[in-house]
């Protein structure tokens, strides 16, 4: 009896603590709804009130975290025998809680209103392409993100306190360990590729495409890959991203009359997000069980659907007769090989990372992540970005941005304080190779059913090995349980090989 009065006590304990967590949870997405209206909706004038309730949701949900009844049934909970997915949920708040109880509730009010305020300032200053007009507010930030650092452990590096507010699990030694094996492996093969006489037609998509076709044609897209619409909407922002839970999984994607490509691609990147969210359990919704793995697992998600299946011949052989109803004129006599050619060419002077080629746009992450990890350990000053910037483009892709709006003012990260976040891009490109291949092996014939159209299959093997498992597993667990061992950027890097030795004819990749 008595073992029986523990267990329903620690049960009521559980279901105490699981109240407050959703609580927790509905905090954090009625600010998510607000970033998303802020970026796609709100009126330029509604800055000043934006920020004052984003701050107050962000200082709520710190309260709530940090409070006093949230540890206490934490310590109760800890010293209890829980069931695994009860441990696991109590092992990703405990992270957050130790992590955010460290942090001064002022602080993080002033963070969650700088960054909002900041938005505005950095899309003015890339219109005007002027850095000067952005660099007192970055300063402020890198500020006030390496104090945030310093109070959850001022004996570490601040950047890697940072990093893991992005990927708590991988470290950033594995970050730095990919992103020079990348570049080491990398740069040869482009080298070889720009030096290489295949003639690709990458000339298929020139000319001008009405904007308002390329719409329809990205909700075609979506439709062909399976985008829910009843629990989704497509929309444009100036950066394209997707935000939500599994109840309303949102994308949104940006236009130019010049590469229709880049739309058709940015919106299927952030399908692959959003369809990752959408298929997390709903019946865990509202904790750790219905969250997704972080940024290193969802960008392997947007990345899967972008390149292995979107810049895919299997792919092209479905959707090219869609792009040719929407654009006769222009593509009515291009042939999958043209379309797929074109989709995977290797750019001589690319500046933009979100219309970088597959291969160059890891150096795209290497320069964004040596500049912020510098910014925050403060070997470098934001008045030298530009320059850096710069110097960096022109070492490790062959060109020198013109202007500051196509150089260090062309991502929105940096105004939102996310310092940190772009090294998981390229973790997540590494992870969805080897997430795709392990899919290839357990589904028949995945080229030809993505030919056909068929793609329940691969949705239905990413969300029962990868969307179903929500937070459970750590990011290495939850690899080894979908694909039988541990993250590893060999399938990343055989794969590139292979498919550009091929496409650019190159005796030593093939």
């Amino acid at each position: 009896m008595a073992s029986e009065a523990a267990t329903d006590e620690a049960s009521e304990t559980y279901t105490e603590f699981i109240e407050k967590v959703q609580r927790l949870s509905n905090v954090g997405q009625a600010a998510g709804v607000l970033a998303w209206d802020q970026e796609v909706m709100m009126p330029e004038g509604g800055t000043p009130a934006r920020s004052k309730q984003r701050s107050t949701l962000s200082s709520l949900s710190h309260e709530l975290l940090t409070s006093e009844e949230m540890a206490d049934l934490l310590d109760e909970l800890e010293a209890e025998s829980l069931a695994p997915e009860r441990e696991a949920v109590v092992r990703e708040i405990r992270r957050k809680h130790d992590r955010a109880a460290k942090v001064p509730q002022e602080l993080v009010e002033e963070i969650s209103e700088v960054s909002s305020e900041a938005m505005p300032v950095w899309q003015e200053a890339r219109e005007d392409d002027d850095f000067e007009a952005f660099a007192p507010t970055l300063e402020k930030l890198v500020e006030l993100k390496r104090e945030y650092a310093e109070h959850i452990d001022p004996d570490r590096d601040p950047y890697e306190v940072l990093f893991e507010e992005y990927e708590p699990y991988l470290g950033v030694e594995t970050a730095e360990e990919v992103l020079q094996r990348l570049r080491d492996e990398l740069v040869p093969l482009v080298e070889a590729v720009r030096e290489s006489d295949a003639d690709l037609a990458t000339d298929t998509f020139e000319g001008e495409f009405d904007t308002d076709v390329q719409e329809e044609l990205t909700r075609d897209v979506l439709d062909t890959l399976g985008y829910d619409w009843d629990h989704g909407r497509l929309d444009t922002a100036p950066h394209p991203f997707s935000t939500g839970n599994q109840f309303d999984a949102r994308v949104t994607t940006r236009f130019n009359e010049e590469d229709p490509l880049g739309a058709l691609m940015s919106t299927i990147h952030e399908f692959g997000h959003a369809t990752y969210t959408l298929g997390l359990p709903r019946e865990a919704y509202g904790t750790p069980l219905g969250e997704s793995r972080d940024m290193t697992v969802h960008e392997s998600q947007s990345r899967l659907w972008e390149n292995h299946v979107g810049r895919s011949a299997a792919f092209w052989e479905r959707f090219l007769p869609k792009v040719q109803d929407r654009f006769p004129d222009r593509l009515g006599d291009a042939s999958v090989e043209d379309v797929y050619e074109a989709a995977n060419e290797v750019y001589e002077d690319n500046l933009i990372r979100v219309e970088a080629d597959e291969l160059t746009y890891h150096m795209h992450i290497v320069v964004r992540f040596e500049i912020e990890r510098d910014l925050v350990r403060g070997d470098l000053d934001v008045e030298d970005v530009p320059e850096v910037w710069n110097d960096k483009y022109e070492e490790y892709l062959g060109v020198r941005p013109d202007s500051d709006a196509e150089g260090c003012l062309q991502d929105i990260h940096w105004s939102h304080g996310d310092f940190g976040y772009f090294p998981t891009y390229s973790l997540g490109s590494v992870l969805a190779a080897q997430l795709y291949d392990s899919a290839a092996d357990d589904i028949d014939g995945l080229d030809e059913k993505i030919a056909a159209g068929e793609f329940e299959p691969l949705h239905d093997w990413l969300t029962e090995n990868v969307h179903r498992h929500g937070s459970r597993y750590t990011t290495d667990d939850l690899v080894r349980q979908a694909t039988g061992e541990g993250y590893t950027a060999d399938y990343f890097l055989d794969y590139v090989k292979s498919k550009y030795g091929a496409l650019y004819e190159l005796d030593d990749y093939q």
